[in-house]
């Protein structure tokens, strides 16, 4: 299954970063590049459209010449509101959302998880040892499903992502491209990674 030229890759930027003391995490420079930039150059070969989710900072995201997203829900609700705002605001039936503190995204992922769907609305990356569901195919047929989710005040991305009838695809033969940067000694540790 080819869906290459109907998905449309989405970085979600818009976190509160409370363990980078509140720092915009897209933006912080890992071996000289921003978080987000990292994660937008390994989505952009694989699909048709990269787009931005941020909630602060917005004009340094636009200077990219990427569409950014601003969630619809104010005060930072979480990477559930990331999506149902770029469900609201962009065009298409799929999208692969990444977190921005993933600069090591593999190079096949969406072909990966589009080809191990086997008809699920939501796929995401499982890498052996735990669950990415920030790191998600997702179909706009859940939109209506999401938005009576947080209406009702929920925010937990597996449960949402279960409920829908999604999946783990199996990701254990290159768990080390999963690697999030959550805390400033992260970020340290992965500057100039070999």
């Amino acid at each position: 299954m080819n869906l290459d030229e109907v998905i449309t890759g989405v970085v979600l930027a818009g976190g509160k970063a409370r363990r980078m003391g509140g720092a915009d995490k897209g933006l912080l420079e890992l071996d000289g590049k921003p978080l987000w930039r990292h994660v937008a150059d390994a989505l952009a070969p694989q699909l048709a459209t990269v787009v931005i989710s941020a909630n602060r900072h917005l004009d340094i995201y636009q200077a990219s010449g990427l569409k950014v997203i601003p969630d619809s829900i104010a005060d930072f609700p979480g990477p559930l509101a990331g999506m149902l705002s770029v469900f609201q605001q962009v065009a298409g039936d799929w999208f692969l959302f990444c977190p921005c503190d993933n600069p090591y995204i593999p190079h096949n992922i969406v072909d990966r998880l589009a080809a191990q769907r086997h008809g699920a609305p939501v796929v995401w990356v499982h890498d052996g040892e735990r669950d990415h569901p920030t790191i998600a195919l997702i179909n706009r047929s859940v939109q209506s499903q999401l938005t009576a989710y947080l209406q009702a005040g929920e925010r937990r991305v597996m449960i949402f992502m279960r409920q829908v009838g999604g999946h783990a695809i199996d990701f254990s033969d290159c768990k080390e491209a999963f690697v999030n940067v959550n805390t400033p000694e992260e970020l340290a540790k992965w500057q100039k990674r070999p």
